[in-house]
């Protein structure tokens, strides 16, 4: 496995992330499909024993019980200081007022309950996982530097938002001395680049860590066009992430399928180097022992120019999608 420095910090992580929201309770929260406690813990031991030491989840998944699992698990396969545990914070948690958002209120509940779930005294990484219309930027970061101060979490980082919104939060921490976000976890995969336009080069100026999340177009990129699975037919919000541009994305599928022949590797594998030369580190979703092999292989996977250029070519712009 190899490990790179995370953004504009001394923070070690592993090339790859593992995405925990395929872990959790299945008759908890949204996602019918994800791997119970026993299941959990093996993708989660095989991540740890081939290198994995970033472990990115949220206090949302799966009502809670992702934290849950992510935490038992780490607790009994590994050392707290030799993982990099992240979680995010913004999505309904409970029912009426305060039970979701980014106001200072919720900030300091939710923080104390996803210690409490993981059952560790700190995060590494502590994540808006999208941006608050509804409260103000400055109670927001105020909120999330004294989390840091109060050896709550060690970093902060932010998800899918406009660039100029990620602009103003990191010059407002900057105002105000206040601690700043380290990382963006954002949309970017071969069928949606929109990144690339703002984002990507606004993280680059800053040194910023990106951590894209669904770096496989929630395994659209992974099979055959009119293959299809069980997530696939139960995920409700991937259908308004790729459905509305199903013609232009065939023909990108169907590069990735060319080259990973040529090469006689998996369609993941091609699909996830793409991502992989262009990020700091993608954070992959893995319900069976070999997405993540094919994963860790994607990592050595160097693409040539004509490759990366014969997957790039079929893509028309995008509606912006994922994050308003």
């Amino acid at each position: 496995m190899e490990y790179v420095k995370f953004g504009p910090t001394g923070l070690e992580v592993s090339k790859l992330a593992l995405g925990c929201m395929s872990f959790g309770a299945p008759d908890r929260g949204n996602h019918t499909w994800t791997l119970p406690d026993d299941a959990s813990r093996a993708v989660i031991k095989q991540a740890l024993e081939a290198g994995i030491n970033f472990f990115d989840t949220a206090n949302m998944y799966s009502d809670g019980t992702s934290e849950e699992i992510v935490g038992r698990a780490l607790r009994d396969f590994a050392k707290r200081d030799d993982v990099v545990i992240a979680t995010k914070v913004y999505n309904r948690m409970r029912p009426g007022p305060n039970g979701a958002g980014l106001s200072r209120k919720a900030i300091m509940t939710e923080i104390d309950n996803s210690l409490r779930r993981l059952g560790t005294d700190y995060v590494d990484l502590y994540q808006t996982h999208r941006w608050d219309y509804g409260t103000p930027i400055e109670e927001t970061l105020e909120a999330l530097h004294d989390v840091v101060k109060a050896g709550k979490a060690r970093y902060i980082g932010a998800s899918s938002m406009h660039a100029y919104q990620f602009s103003r939060a990191l010059y407002t921490s900057r105002l105000n001395g206040w601690t700043e976000f380290i990382s963006m976890q954002n949309h970017v995969n071969l069928l949606y680049r929109e990144e690339e336009r703002e984002m990507l080069p606004l993280c680059e100026e800053e040194g910023i860590a990106v951590m894209p999340w669904s770096p496989l177009a929630r395994g659209r990129l992974t099979r055959d066009w009119n293959e299809t699975s069980e997530r696939q037919q139960t995920d409700n919000y991937a259908r308004t992430l790729y459905d509305a541009t199903l013609d232009a994305d065939r023909k990108v599928v169907e590069a990735v399928k060319r080259i990973a022949e040529a090469r006689g590797v998996s369609r993941a594998q091609v699909a996830l180097a793409w991502v992989a030369q262009k990020v700091t580190t993608p954070i992959v979703g893995v319900s069976k022992p070999h997405h993540l092999t094919d994963a860790i292989a994607a990592v050595s996977l160097d693409l040539t120019a004509d490759e990366i250029a014969t997957l790039e070519e079929p893509y028309v712009p995008h509606a912006v999608v994922g994050f308003v």
